[in-house]
């Protein structure tokens, strides 16, 4: 099936034939509405227990004896099957939200007296995890520039675990070499044992898999919020962690014990609209994006536009490289970021006078902190999703007081031109 069908199809029906779910006779997998589940013999039930998060099973050939929703269920599973297919991945586990996910796969990796090595731009929530709750647990931390290898080999204690970064950066979107990344991580790994490995973990939310697809480039782990473009429609909330079976034990069991599971009518909607949309999707908001920022580009109210598809982009070589579809086609995505021009003060006043403007007059542009939608989403990343960052760190981060930043969805674009235009000639 895998050699036959292109990832869209896979992605729209899904596997030919699933242990999650006997549901031949449905186009559509029915919904999950019940929290427990009826275990018929006491001998059953503990073969149920016995089959949960057993590292000698694979769940993926094993037909699950389903106990409880905060442990498993079929929506759930079938999801599950199609976001490890997504990324090349041989395991998924899905979460409550994107950060239930970024702190399962750290938890499982991390622990007091532990060191973790993270790229300076990445998302604000992130960012609190690592320097305020990690830290409180004994966990030591290095924020450095992954672009600079030399500087992130530096970085790299014995007690180091994790690399963890994004690329695209929210909200930035500068770009952080993947195979460079992982070389480093593999030449730290020399003389070291097993369990002192280096876990190279990457929040591909940006990408999404349908513009790359970093496990194939050596990446331990991929992880999502599925809040954004692989739900895509900004009604439901979730995370997911892809990465090797071997960690897949320790993923079921942090999401039993921690309790962020994910409902199974939210799976289920993730499922059956999120992914089988994503390449219509991303192909069409890819698409306004790049006119979008060739709009913005020479305005002289904007000082700088990044956007991947653009030749003016400092990283454009890099993004061509391995910002990527399955079909090896370039891939910048649908996010933009830019900047109002002025000093600090003055670019700030300016980006908080557009967004306003927006808010109160534009039907195509919505002011909100959330992306990956179809619709266009416009926020101010210093005071918003990045709040919790200190100034020093922002600015050390290139997130500045005048920058804006555009999740671009699948509205005519002559309207997001139009909305975009009123609200800079009002500045």
């Amino acid at each position: 099936m895998k050699s036959r069908y292109r990832d869209r199809s896979v992605l729209i029906h899904g596997k030919f034939r699933s242990e999650k779910w006997d549901f031949e006779d449905h186009i559509l997998p029915p919904i999950t509405t019940s929290a427990a589940f009826r275990l018929r013999t006491a001998e059953r039930g503990a073969e149920a227990f016995r089959q949960f998060a057993n590292p000698e099973l694979d769940r993926s050939t094993l037909h699950p004896i389903y106990i409880y929703s905060r442990l498993d269920d079929p929506c759930q599973g079938l999801l599950e099957e199609n976001l490890a297919f997504s990324e090349k991945g041989e395991t998924a586990v899905c979460f409550a939200t994107g950060m239930a996910a970024v702190s399962a796969v750290l938890g499982i990796h991390l622990q007091a007296g532990d060191h973790i090595v993270v790229h300076k731009t990445i998302y604000g929530c992130s960012f609190s995890l690592i320097t305020r709750w990690l830290k409180r647990f004994g966990v030591e931390h290095a924020l450095v520039d992954f672009r600079d290898l030399p500087t992130l080999r530096g970085a790299i204690r014995p007690e180091t675990r994790v690399l963890y970064f994004e690329t695209p950066c929210n909200p930035t979107l500068e770009l952080v070499d993947i195979v460079g990344v992982v070389g480093a991580a593999r030449e730290s790994d020399e003389g070291r044992a097993p369990d002192e490995r280096i876990a190279v973990i990457l929040d591909n939310t940006f990408a999404t898999p349908f513009c790359q697809r970093p496990l194939v480039e050596g990446v331990d782990f991929v992880v999502h919020s599925l809040t954004k473009n692989l739900g895509g429609f900004g009604a439901d909330m979730g995370g997911a962690v892809i990465g090797p079976r071997a960690k897949e034990t320790d993923l079921l069991l942090f999401r039993k014990d921690f309790g962020g599971s994910i409902s199974p009518k939210t799976a289920w909607q993730i499922l059956v609209y999120g992914l089988p949309t994503l390449a219509l999707r991303m192909e069409c908001q890819q698409a306004s994006a790049q006119r979008i920022a060739e709009f913005l580009e020479p305005h002289p109210l904007v000082s700088r536009v990044r956007y991947p598809g653009l030749d003016s982009f400092p990283q454009s070589d890099l993004a061509r490289k391995q910002m990527r579809d399955v079909d090896g086609n370039f891939a910048p995505g649908s996010m933009v970021y830019f900047e109002m021009e002025g000093g600090p003060d003055e670019a700030y006043c300016r980006a908080v006078k557009l967004m306003n403007r927006l808010a109160e007059h534009a039907l195509s542009v919505t002011m909100a902190v959330s992306l990956g939608q179809i619709r266009t989403l416009v926020s101010h990343p210093a005071s918003m999703t990045h709040s919790a960052i200190p100034p020093e760190d922002q600015e050390r981060a290139g997130i500045l007081p005048g920058g804006v930043r555009l999740s671009v969805g699948i509205e005519d674009v002559r309207d997001i031109f139009g909305d975009l235009e009123d609200a800079l000639e009002h500045l």
